[in-house]
């Protein structure tokens, strides 16, 4: 570095430099050995790992990722420029891997996978939904919603709206406020509840109550997968939600589609969601807990489904409880291997990052083996290439998803 930086120095330990040096973008609080002064919570400071310069990022000493990188040129200067630009790569690589009608809702920002850390937003059609986990960017926000809104408005479309959900309860950990509700700095739709189409399907989106910021994007290619080989079957939608993959199926050409789930309103949203599609007729919908659920078919003998689709929430979010979310998931599986006949079909997932790839193929071992079931393997996929994964960044990997043949 040939000039003088006008921001904090932060020296870390050598353990943070090898993390550092391989592409990690975050600093934990005991890995910082040194500060030059005294940056307020937010500020951008600069990483060196001795005299050696390593990157800049957001500081914030309530959290225990006390620096999240976001930068590793010396040259950036961080000013509206900077951020448009950054979004503008963004966007650009969301309509080259999702072309066509599927960047007319995708996630547009990934957080750290993004360079952008702690932001997600989504693009439901003219809406933009956001979520802010981390102070800096919170700190910038009205920047950013107006590069996105500029930048999407390049690409010749006019935003109505940016609601931002951010109820995360990770927030309280950097510190943040809790709320939800329309950004007032641009004009907005008078509804929260929005139309989007994907796979050919038709949602309604309501960015204020849904789940996340409003729908579970990560699953489309997932949901294409899984009705490729629907048709004709007898298919068990399990953790329904919004209805996707039971939709999906039921488009597919199933024969029939029971879909279940535990909340009322995600059965409510689910049969709305199939009246928009024209497919009320073929899906029955049950508003139950799943494990009891499925236990209760096991009890009857029953046979009456020949494909099971599981796509249940994180079971952990955290590593402390890796070991019960790992029994949690053997559990759920194995109940659907002993519902299937032989030669019947499962589709099942995973969406912790703490369930690694390696535990949760386990898990889903361990059942077969203990329904006395052998599996062939389909389709081993993860989440929607709009949710990128960084191999240098583990964390951003966290969608597993699987389709068998049950025998």
């Amino acid at each position: 570095m040939k000039t003088e930086r006008p921001y904090i120095k932060a020296r870390i330990t050598s353990k943070a430099e090898k993390a550092v040096k391989r592409g990690h973008p975050w600093v934990y609080g005991e890995e910082i050995t040194s500060l030059s002064g005294e940056p307020q919570n937010g500020d951008i400071v600069d990483v060196f790992a001795g005299n050696s310069w390593q990157g800049s990022g957001f500081y914030n000493n309530n959290s225990k990722i006390t620096i999240r990188i976001f930068s590793r040129n010396s040259n950036d200067v961080f000013d509206y420029d900077f951020w448009k630009r950054r979004i503008s790569y963004s966007v650009a690589y969301r309509k080259t891997v999702m072309p066509g009608a599927d960047f007319k809702c995708c996630r547009l920002i990934h957080g750290e996978a993004d360079q952008m850390p702690g932001l997600t937003i989504d693009r439901y059609e003219d809406l933009l939904s956001v979520e802010i986990t981390s102070l800096g960017m919170e700190k910038i926000r009205p920047v950013i919603y107006k590069a996105v809104t500029e930048v999407m408005a390049s690409e010749g479309v006019d935003i109505k709206g940016i609601y931002e959900r951010n109820e995360l309860a990770l927030r309280t950990k950097e510190g943040l406020d809790l709320y939800k509700g329309w950004f007032d700095g641009i004009p907005h739709a008078d509804s929260p509840v929005t139309t989007i189409t994907e796979n050919g399907i038709r949602y309604l989106v309501n960015v204020e109550e849904g789940q996340k910021t409003g729908f579970f994007l990560d699953q489309k290619y997932n949901r294409q997968a899984a009705a490729r080989i629907a048709s004709g079957k007898c298919v068990l939608d399990c953790f329904t939600h919004t209805g996707s993959f039971g939709l999906n199926a039921a488009a597919g050409g199933a024969k029939s589609v029971t879909s279940v789930d535990i909340s009322d309103a995600a059965i409510k949203m689910a049969h709305d969601n199939a009246v928009l599609n024209g497919l009320e007729g073929k899906i029955t919908y049950e508003c139950a807990d799943v494990f009891e659920y499925l236990t209760k078919l096991k009890e009857i003998k029953s046979r009456e489904f020949d494909y099971i689709i599981l796509d249940p929430p994180a079971f952990t979010k955290s590593r402390d409880t890796v070991g019960s979310a790992g029994r949690g998931y053997k559990e759920i599986n194995l109940k659907a291997m002993q519902l299937l006949p032989r030669g019947g079909y499962l589709a099942t997932c995973s969406c912790s990052h703490f369930m690694t790839e390696q535990l949760f193929e386990k898990a889903v071992a361990s059942a077969a083996y203990d329904a006395g079931r052998s599996l062939r393997q389909i389709e081993k996929r993860t989440q929607a290439p709009d949710h990128p994964i960084l191999w240098n960044v583990p964390e951003t990997y966290y969608l597993k998803f699987y389709i068998f043949q049950v025998f």
